[in-house]
């Protein structure tokens, strides 16, 4: 309790407005497959490859248990130099069972799917990450929905293959207006579309499909020449 019994702003509060101040990109990844279970005597983050006799034994299809989609998708987003420059604000996964978790834009992920799926479960486990050098958590379990958590009156834009809207994604961003934070979309999944009703347009950025990764390489290279990051 601080003077004049007002209470002080919480760490969520703090970082929300952070997040809306200045030019900057807001990336969710929906969907992602990251589940994790009890095999034999340890907690696993399961995929198709390790876990298919478990995963058909529970009539689950291993097809879609995919954890290496997300994976190269975070790889890509917190290695850019859009990220390197600051310009990322905030980064969402969305999980399958719509677990919500944040992740500090300056965290460094394992760079191999062993560690990360480690990771993973430490993470849906204990609920937060904290840095080995510092108090700071660098992922943590946040409640949803994660519209709760973007910036007001901010813009919102999905990707799918789908999308009626075809756009030259280079030209699209570059006709953005630097006024706020955007957020962008991107599905974490092997098959399917997005589940976010609440984005104010779709896009199809590609005549092919594009993977996660390669899709949000192709924002963030775009965002890179339009505020000459090298």
């Amino acid at each position: 309790m601080v003077a004049g019994g007002l209470q002080p702003p919480s760490i969520d509060e703090e970082e929300a407005a952070a997040r809306a101040v200045g030019q900057g990109v807001i990336f969710i990844l929906d969907d992602a497959q990251l589940e994790v279970a009890q095999v034999g005597k340890t907690y696993q983050l399961l995929n198709c490859d390790d876990h298919a006799t478990y995963l058909r034994k529970h009539k689950k299809d291993p097809a879609l248990y995919r954890p290496d989609i997300c994976h190269q998708a975070l790889l890509n987003v917190l290695d850019s130099p859009l990220n390197k420059a600051g310009k990322i604000k905030a980064v969402y996964v969305r999980t399958h069972k719509n677990v919500l978790f944040s992740i500090n834009p300056k965290t460094r992920i394992p760079r191999t799917i062993k560690r990360f799926s480690g990771l993973m479960v430490q993470l849906l486990q204990k609920l937060s990450i904290r840095a080995t050098n510092g108090p700071d958590k660098l992922m943590k379990v946040i409640k949803g929905p994660v519209t709760k958590h973007l910036p007001l009156n901010c813009k919102r834009v999905g990707f799918s293959f789908a999308a009626e809207k075809h756009v030259a994604i280079h030209e699209y961003v570059a006709g953005l207006e630097d006024s706020g934070p955007i957020v962008f979309v991107v599905g974490a999944f092997a098959h399917g579309k997005i589940e976010a009703p609440w984005v104010d347009e779709e896009l199809n950025i590609s005549e092919y499909p594009l993977s996660a990764a390669y899709c949000l390489a192709r924002i963030t290279q775009a965002f890179e020449m339009k505020w000459k990051i090298v």
